[in-house]
């Protein structure tokens, strides 16, 4: 699966860093993915979560610290030179491990002086040149609840990366310092808004407010389940802004498979007369088929090969850029179902730019994500929209649309 990097810090985006080439024929990182955890002011944890193959297979952990070695270096900021610190992690069976199809690589590093700083690990495959990059920003003295809290499934010693779990998983939510007892549980069962159109420049209308449907206290360090599924976001005091979010997903997240919420992605692609044929319909499931079918001219091959790639796209989509909604409503979500992962993508501290070398009519496009502050993540980031993407967007909508994109 094709990801992109990822630069976003995580309580959990992020960000994916997308690996040019394999390092040889036998042996692949194909991407990495990041999170940090405070333990105070002057010692931070960092996760590196990594698909690492031999051939098609995952590699294990034995076979990746005899293969691979890892440096880092903090610096002040994205564009500078100037070093808060740097070191070399020997890798072993202490510090590396499986979760799933990953290696989770977990290491310690003294935090500088600073309220923020730019950390770049380095992963280089032992005897050759080839090396891969992950760059994570992290904010020292931001000792809020989702900088020092992580989610951890099962019996898993690693954090999760991912801002989601199922509503079948049973998880613990522990501190990377001192332990605390009791956590307070805002619980909303509210269903968020896909992104709106690239070209759309209205202004936003006033913030809705999101009411919260319920309450509870939990403990940290013990086992839980969150059975609802829907937005829940977890404060060590009341008293602050940011929370902890977790979005809790049914059992084939970040597939979707329910009829119901395979309409949901298709606004992306479809004129609102045919969503709202989809809606009416008694048997969503046949008026789905329909709509492919009718889109691809009956070809019922083609029909089904696009479905397959719009829903692989929808799926990828989910597993990247989940926040405090669905990957596929974020806006880097929509970009990426439409066009696919970018060519590059060059990051700031509170800002990335994907850039495609060519789609629709035009060349060397342009993306700007903007990070905003909100009260789930701080990894939520929104789109600068132009009414100039027009004759980029609709082409390239078109070819979904009569089958060209496979």
């Amino acid at each position: 699966m094709k990801q992109i990097p990822e630069a976003q810090v995580r309580p959990t985006e992020q960000q994916q860093q997308q690996m040019s080439s394999p390092v040889n024929e036998e042996l692949s990182l194909v991407a990495i993915q990041s999170k940090y955890l405070l333990k105070d002011t002057t010692q931070t944890s960092v996760f590196l979560y990594v698909d690492a193959f031999k051939g098609k297979n995952p590699i294990g952990v034995a076979d990746f610290v005899k293969l691979y070695n890892l440096n880092y270096v903090i610096y002040s900021d994205y564009g500078t030179r100037e070093r808060l610190g740097y070191g070399n992690v020997k890798l072993d069976s202490t510090n590396v491990s499986r979760m799933g199809d990953k290696i989770v690589i977990s290491y310690e590093l003294k935090s500088p002086n600073r309220d923020y700083g730019v950390l770049l690990s380095e992963i280089s495959q032992t005897g050759t040149l080839k090396k891969v990059l992950n760059d994570l920003t992290i904010r020292f003295k931001k000792l809020a609840v989702n900088q020092t809290y992580g989610v951890y499934l099962g019996n898993s010693t690693q954090p999760l990366q991912r801002h989601y779990i199922s509503s079948n998983e049973q998880f613990t939510i522990k501190k990377a310092g001192k332990s605390a007892d009791q956590l307070h549980v805002y619980y909303y069962n509210h269903e968020f808004e896909p992104a709106g159109s690239p070209m759309n420049i209205a202004p936003k209308t006033g913030n809705k407010s999101l009411e919260v449907d319920s309450t509870f206290t939990i403990s940290a360090n013990q086992p839980l389940q969150f059975t609802k599924e829907g937005l829940y976001n977890i404060f060590a005091d009341t008293t602050q802004s940011e929370g902890l979010g977790i979005l809790v997903v049914n059992e084939r997240y970040p597939k979707v498979t329910r009829p119901q919420l395979l309409l949901g992605p298709l606004l992306y692609m479809s004129t609102n007369n045919e969503i709202n044929e989809i809606k009416k319909a008694e048997d969503f499931k046949k008026a789905l088929d329909k709509y492919w079918l009718t889109l691809m001219n009956g070809n019922a091959p083609l029909a089904q090969q696009s479905i397959r790639s719009f829903y692989g796209r929808v799926e990828e989509a989910n597993q990247l850029f989940t926040t405090y909604k669905e990957g596929w409503k974020t806006d880097k979500g929509m970009i990426y179902i439409v066009l696919g992962p970018p060519d590059k993508v060059q990051r700031s501290k509170d800002r990335e730019v994907w850039t495609y070398d060519h789609r629709g009519n035009a060349q060397n496009v342009n993306f700007t994500f903007n990070r905003r502050n909100n009260q789930f993540v701080d990894d939520h980031y929104e789109l600068v929209r132009y009414a100039e993407y027009q004759p980029i967007w609709y082409p390239v909508v078109e070819a979904w649309r009569n089958g060209s994109i496979r």
